[in-house]
């Protein structure tokens, strides 16, 4: 998922992401990312095309280990959960409940 689409699937608007994943979906990230950066450290890719690739090399590796858990574990990684569970009031309750006090 895009990140954006991530936010929407949690239900978050501004907060950090991250801030509101669980400790396996931190996991994943981090290990998509270093995998991302050791690749590209061995293959200095040149150009957005190459990069491109590399980054999906590197969440490849994640998609592995996120499957892997998944099936050891019989448990989805990815969870509607956040770890802040934020709540959220309509704009317009909060201004016409201060309207009729």
């Amino acid at each position: 998922m895009k990140a954006s689409e991530y936010k929407a699937y949690k239900g978050i608007r501004k907060e950090s992401l991250r801030d509101n994943m669980t400790d396996i979906e931190v996991a994943l990230t981090n290990i998509g990312e270093i995998a991302t950066r050791d690749i590209a450290l061995e293959e200095h890719p040149q150009g957005l095309k190459e990069n491109l690739k590399v980054a999906k090399r590197g969440g490849g590796v994640a998609k592995g280990a996120r499957d892997l858990y998944e099936k050891e574990t019989k448990k989805a990684a990815i969870s509607r959960k956040n770890a802040l569970d934020y709540k959220y009031v309509d704009e317009q309750q909060k201004i016409e409940s201060k309207v009729n006090e």
